[in-house]
């Protein structure tokens, strides 16, 4: 008979009922006689998730995209700036096109919807620790259909939009889910200067939101997500 393969796993949700609510799931999973999951942590922020993420180095970690102050792209983002090894699943209830297609660009290897977990989640963990990406039939729609929309940008509205160094900083910035206060913080200016430099992007781009600039940069390929 073979031996389970043991999977450690970080919690990151900032709910303590449904981290318990996981728990329980990832217990009843450990009879299948494939995998033994083993929770080594748990944490409700994203501070919180990088340093047990640091401490404990799980195989795993199953992550929530909206926690409290900031939300779970930036985990991912950060995660992938320190190098780290594991892999992740988003388990969220934002079902908007643009949440699934830029957790899969930050880095996560699954998306599964939070209603869905007690009968996705399996198959999701599986998935992906034999290297491969889960997307559920209702998820890969979602990112599939948004992945359409910014491969087909056009080149040539790249080219006509002149951004300055500063102004391509704080796109980007604004593009990883950055508050101003954030990337003032990042970029040692003001947060008057960030707001000054917002108003001239979104004149450049010929928008008026926060969210519609993210669309426009990313479907005219000024930035990454």
């Amino acid at each position: 008979m073979n031996t389970p393969q043991l999977v450690s796993i970080l919690l990151v949700d900032d709910d303590p009922i449904f981290r318990q609510g996981l728990k329980t799931l990832l217990s009843f999973y450990n009879n299948n006689g494939l995998f033994r999951m083993d929770v080594v942590g748990e944490a409700a922020s994203v501070d919180q998730a990088l340093k047990v993420a640091s401490q404990q180095h799980p195989a795993l970690i199953l992550l929530d995209l909206e926690l409290a102050q900031t939300d779970g792209i930036e985990a991912l983002l950060r995660l992938r700036e320190q190098s780290f090894q594991g892999k992740a699943i988003v388990l969220s209830a934002h079902h908007e096109d643009e949440a699934v297609f830029r957790a899969m660009q930050a880095g996560a290897r699954g998306y599964v919807f939070k209603e869905s977990v007690a009968k996705q989640l399996w198959d999701a963990m599986t998935t992906v620790m034999k290297d491969e990406v889960y997307l559920a039939p209702e998820v890969a729609t979602s990112f599939f259909r948004i992945f359409h929309f910014y491969s087909g940008h056009s080149l040539q509205g790249c080219k006509n939009i002149r951004l300055t160094d500063r102004e391509r900083e704080v796109l980007e910035w604004l593009v990883k889910g950055a508050s101003n206060e954030e990337i003032a913080g990042h970029l040692y200016v003001t947060v008057a200067t960030v707001k000054a430099h917002l108003t001239a992007i979104f004149e450049k781009l010929g928008v008026s939101s926060r969210t519609q600039a993210i669309v426009k940069a990313l479907k005219v390929g000024l930035v990454a997500s």
